[in-house]
């Protein structure tokens, strides 16, 4: 019986299997890799000049947030409920009850109920 002739096996061939193999990045690859993250930095940094002050991660000035709530507080004499205090701030849940708490402790509002704050 005649023998299977078999290919020869070339050293760039043999390099491109074992890369195959063991999932490694090549040059185009982490080329592309690049090309996405500045496409993707390229929106952000457009998101972020478009975005309302109140909305940027991060935002505004320090204290600003707090002095916006105790204001907003101040407008009612009955006391705030925490549902109106976050329909007129657009502040997630968490960073509002952060905020109603810094300024509790510190004495600038008081609590009258569960969830409605007044102003001291």
């Amino acid at each position: 019986m005649a023998g299977k002739r078999q290919k020869q096996v070339t050293f760039d061939t043999l390099v491109r299997k074992f890369m195959r193999d063991y999932n490694i990045p090549t040059k185009k690859d982490v080329d592309r890799l690049i090309a996405r993250i500045d496409r993707l930095e390229q929106m952000l940094a457009e998101n972020l000049k478009t975005a309302p002050p109140g909305k940027r991660p991060g935002g505004g000035k320090p204290g600003e947030a707090s002095t916006l709530v105790l204001e907003i507080v101040r407008g009612y004499e009955d006391g705030a409920r925490f549902s109106e205090i976050q329909q007129k701030t657009g502040f997630e849940e968490k960073k509002l009850r952060n905020i109603i708490y810094r300024l509790d402790k510190k004495g600038h509002i008081q609590r009258v109920r569960r969830g409605v704050y007044a102003a001291t």
